[in-house]
């Protein structure tokens, strides 16, 4: 199952992932972008800025709800898809591909360390967003405007391929709604004063 899946993402990676990354390269590339997408890519490093969000939320009684749903979610994503996924699958980054094709790739941020399937920036994007779009969407609103812009400067950056963003960003949704879900019965089974003393703190 497991090398069905390599063979799969290998595959695609050729027919699916270099021609789209190649057409960003040749038709939006631009000097505004080049100075812009490394600077919005740090809000999604290490999920830092998200896991801040989260923190931030926990010290406002009527969104310490929120901040505990984002962090469900995004260690949901960390151990599934940063712990588990990354190091199974084992995916060369793009760059990488393209230097065993014989192409070098001038890269506008750092390589990267670790492997390329899935996108952490944009799993811990799309969770954290979701999660504030359910409860707020004053807030969720411009959080998924942030999030689109950290996935598609993962492409643009060159460092993942479009369907390690694509995957991401559907399991970044599901793990926003287990993460939500899983405080929500948690609350729910709470005695009541348990639960006004939280909520009060």
């Amino acid at each position: 199952m497991l090398e069905a899946v390599r063979q799969l993402l290998a595959s695609l990676a050729v027919s699916f992932d270099l021609p789209i990354l190649e057409w960003i390269q040749a038709h939006l590339q631009c000097g505004f972008l080049d100075k812009t997408m490394p600077i919005i890519t740090l809000f999604g490093d290490g999920g830092i800025f998200w896991i801040a969000v989260a923190v931030v939320l926990l010290f406002f009684p009527k969104y310490r709800k929120v901040g505990f749903s984002m962090g469900a979610a995004l260690i949901l994503g960390v151990l599934v898809c940063n712990v588990t996924l990354k190091p199974l699958v084992a995916r060369i980054r793009p760059y990488d591909l393209q230097e065993t094709l014989g192409n070098h790739i001038n890269l506008l941020i750092s390589a990267q360390h670790d492997y390329s399937f899935p996108s952490g920036h944009t799993i811990a994007s799309f969770e954290a967003c979701v999660v504030l779009l359910i409860h707020d969407k004053r807030m969720g609103i411009p959080a998924t405007i942030l999030a689109c812009l950290i996935a598609f400067s993962r492409l643009y950056l060159y460092v993942h391929y479009p369907t390690d963003v694509i995957f991401s960003f559907f399991a970044g949704i599901l793990f926003a709604f287990l993460g939500n879900a899983i405080v929500s019965l948690i609350y729910r089974h709470l005695p009541r004063g348990k639960y006004e003393r939280l909520e009060s703190l």
